[in-house]
């Protein structure tokens, strides 16, 4: 069977399954019942533990040129380790078109990368060491979508990227009664797709075989397996309906079959696992629109044993956010109707640890405990990015602190928020103590 046979019928079946209703000028299934700010949201999660002095502070010259102002001049020594990267496809930094908190913190619990993305996904913290590979004990901004907006939507319309498998699944839906898998979003690992740069794993399994119908029926069997389960054995993923399954299935084939393998015209020994992953978000929003996103980086994480490519992993995770930004306003039914927000998980300890790179510079862990006033509590203090339609969003606002020097903002705000431009936080039982958009600083970014 030729590839494109497989799509038409794939897409035959899907036509002959149900009948598409009115779909208004936004995209959206009918009309929605609460006040919304915007029909989509990305959230960026900035992760792997980025500290503010190497970001916003811009202590080593501005390593994130596509998102923030500032010209100064990186440190010699980092920039003769830094990969050629193209120019922003941006016409002014990322912060003109938004607001940037400069002093958000990750205020409680230990400072680890599961229990980060745990709490800046359901709006929480957690004061104990949560159990990795298990999913959240409170509802993720996924379950508080999928069951409180009006009208509700499919998986479909809602996706978690994440460029590492490990723990990270488990965070699309939690155990909480009343929520779990039935409300969860679709996962997707491109890390899993794509074998290193520039390889996709369907050359492996092509490579089994010289059938090419032998060959669509192990790659059907394949995305069968990552998007038509039922997850009643606790697996990440969520069940999707027949005809959304065969979407994906679809739209994942196309993804192993092209033969691009720098899509943004990088070559594949620079494109890191991070710019992978914002291409394949990009990709998703292109084709599915969907109304909810949170998309992952990991790979600055390399900062545990090297700083300087910590450095040099910053810069490829700012294009990409700039990238992804840029492809959203280039793309119909996206354009002037998304808000994006960015924020790293938690931040990086002040002190070095004791492995050095070859550019001299100390490696940096991060060590805040679960006690607050514990730890290095550098590892606290991050960043958050708010960016959207000018009618919406402040634009060029700069928010550092408050008029008694205390930090705006803290990573639970960030669910309420994605709640209320959605338009269905008074919809949110008050039982999980999700908090008040109104209380929230975050607030202060819009209009």
């Amino acid at each position: 069977m030729k590839r494109r046979d497989f799509l038409k019928q794939a897409g035959m079946a899907v036509a002959g399954a149900y009948v598409v209703p009115y779909i208004l000028p936004s995209g959206r299934l009918f009309a929605a019942t609460g006040a919304r700010k915007a029909n989509h949201v990305v959230f960026c999660l900035y992760a792997g533990g980025v500290r503010n002095i190497e970001s916003v502070q811009q202590a080593d010259g501005n390593l994130m040129t596509a998102m923030l102002n500032g010209s100064g001049s990186i440190s010699a020594d980092i920039a003769s380790a830094m990969d050629p990267l193209p120019s922003s496809p941006l016409t002014s930094a990322l912060q003109n078109y938004g607001t940037l908190f400069k002093e958000f913190r990750y205020k409680e619990g230990p400072t680890g990368h599961f229990n980060g993305h745990t709490v800046a996904m359901t709006g929480a913290y957690t004061t104990n060491d949560i159990v990795i590979k298990a999913n959240p004990k409170v509802p993720t901004i996924f379950e508080y979508y999928r069951k409180h907006n009006s009208p509700q939507q499919t998986a479909l319309n809602s996706w978690w990227v994440s460029n590492t498998l490990g723990p990270y699944p488990a965070l699309n839906y939690s155990n909480a009664p009343g929520y779990g898998a039935i409300y969860g979003a679709n996962f997707i690992s491109p890390t899993s797709i794509y074998n290193g740069p520039g390889q996709a794993t369907i050359e492996n399994i092509l490579s089994l075989s010289n059938n090419e119908n032998d060959a669509m029926l192990k790659l059907r069997s394949f995305v069968n397996q990552n998007f038509n389960k039922s997850y009643v054995d606790g697996s990440a993923g969520v069940t999707n309906t027949e005809a959304d399954a065969l979407l994906i299935n679809s739209f994942i084939s196309d993804m192993f079959l092209q033969t691009n393998p720098a899509p943004w015209g990088i070559s594949p020994n620079i494109m890191s696992n991070d710019m992978y992953n914002i291409y394949f978000a990009e990709e998703i929003l292109k084709r599915f629109k969907p109304e909810l996103m949170v998309v992952n980086m990991q790979d600055v994480d390399v900062c545990h044993f090297n700083f300087t490519q910590y450095a040099n992993n910053l810069r490829k995770a700012d294009y990409s956010v700039a990238h992804l930004w840029n492809t959203i306003q280039n793309t119909p039914g996206l354009a002037n109707d998304t808000i994006m927000i960015i924020a790293p998980e938690h931040g990086r300890n002040l002190t070095g640890n004791n492995s050095i790179d070859a550019y001299g510079r100390r490696a940096l862990d991060h060590t805040a405990d679960v006690n607050v006033t514990q730890g290095d509590q550098m590892a606290r203090q991050i960043f958050c990015m708010v960016v959207g339609p000018p009618s919406v969003v402040k634009q060029s606002l700069t928010l550092d602190v408050n008029a008694v020097q205390q930090p705006l903002g803290e990573s639970i705000e960030i669910v309420p928020a994605i709640a209320n431009i959605l338009g269905f936080d008074t919809n949110i039982p008050s039982g999980f103590g999700l908090k008040n958009f109104n209380q929230c600083d975050l607030q202060q970014a819009f209009f």
